[in-house]
């Protein structure tokens, strides 16, 4: 995870100085990982692996759900 997100590293502008956007972001990094990116091993994603859904997820299913959470 470290190396996929640059809010880790203190010597980049990314750093998160408050908790609360530090939180979001791994948040967001897990939701990703988890629900849109395909593993070469496993040809789809860990959820879909996991039998828990049977659809890849994409960047504005992700907005929506931050939209309605949002509100």
């Amino acid at each position: 995870m470290r190396m996929n997100m640059r809010r880790f590293t203190t010597l980049t502008n990314a750093f998160s100085k408050k908790i609360e956007n530090h939180c979001c972001a791994v948040a967001l990094h897990f939701v990703y990982y988890n629900f849109c990116s395909i593993y070469q091993t496993l040809r789809v994603t860990p959820t879909m692996a996991a039998g828990l859904t049977d659809n890849i997820m994409e960047i504005s299913d992700m907005v929506k759900l931050t939209e309605q959470n949002s509100n």
